[in-house]
């Protein structure tokens, strides 16, 4: 009989974040599959925790699959943990869960930490949904066609960034979008985590870059489908003024939009 593969989640930061029922899999285990193991380890000692660990990034993940499928075909439970929260978000894994589920493997998740609901639930912008986009693309061509992506969602976006991108990601997606409200955190659950909300033009002055993953809510708002900072198919002239004219007035692009059409129907 095969064996299970467990897609455990695991503290973004602080060590203590860890449910009971994950450190009962990580001990009864065969084998743990970690992005890095020796940044497991420190939480294995931690917890007094001798499981064996084998690597899994995304610079052999391909070649790694076969040897962790093998454990799991012939009874071996494994563990798939990435750095830090939830594998696959961000995070190599996919291969291994989809090889495995393709030889009739079960997989089975181990929820907890998450820095995507950690940043959307401190942010007050949570609602019934929201649009989780992952890291901006470096390249120009694949960054232009996320960040329009971007503009067409009508609820809350969640994204990651670098530090070293985190001032320019921002500069261009207040220039996108406008001045809309936004929560930046820092170092999540560590000893120096820091939340920044407000509007885009408040919080780039506010933020520290010089270390840590940066998580950004994004309060796109309910926008119209007309709403030219929302429409990826208008010029980007255009939605740059009309970003341009808001931040000058204090107001959002949003706002600025719904002022227009309102002056537009009033002289009809």
């Amino acid at each position: 009989m095969a064996g299970t593969l467990f897609v455990v989640a695991t503290p973004i930061g602080n060590l203590e974040d860890i449910t009971i029922r994950a450190l009962r899999i990580l001990r009864d285990v065969a084998l743990i599959a970690a992005e890095d193991t020796r940044r497991t380890a420190h939480l294995l000692s931690r917890h007094a925790i001798s499981t064996p660990t084998t690597s899994l990034h995304e610079h052999n993940e391909y070649e790694k699959t076969a040897t962790i499928l093998s454990h799991l075909q012939r009874g071996d439970d494994v563990a798939l943990v990435s750095d830090a929260g939830t594998p696959t978000v961000s995070d190599p894994g996919a291969q291994l869960i989809r090889a495995a589920r393709a030889a009739g493997v079960r997989v089975e998740p181990i929820p907890g930490p998450s820095a995507i609901t950690a940043a959307l639930s401190a942010s007050g912008l949570a609602d019934d949904r929201f649009t989780f986009m992952g890291f901006p693309p470096a390249r120009s061509k694949a960054r232009e066609q996320w960040f329009q992506k971007l503009v067409r969602a009508d609820c809350p976006v969640v994204f990651f960034e670098a530090p070293h991108r985190i001032e320019s990601t921002l500069a261009e997606l207040q220039s996108t979008v406008g001045d809309c409200q936004i929560l930046v955190a820092r170092e999540l659950t560590k000893a120096h985590e820091q939340l920044v909300f407000g509007p885009i033009s408040a919080v780039i002055g506010q933020i520290q870059r010089h270390q840590g993953e940066f998580t950004v809510v994004v309060d796109i708002g309910h926008k119209t489908e007309t709403n030219p900072a929302v429409d990826a198919s208008a010029p980007a002239s255009r939605r740059a003024a009309m970003a341009a004219v808001a931040r000058e007035h204090g107001v959002t692009a949003n706002q600025l939009y719904a002022a227009l059409e309102l002056a537009k129907k009033s002289v009809k």
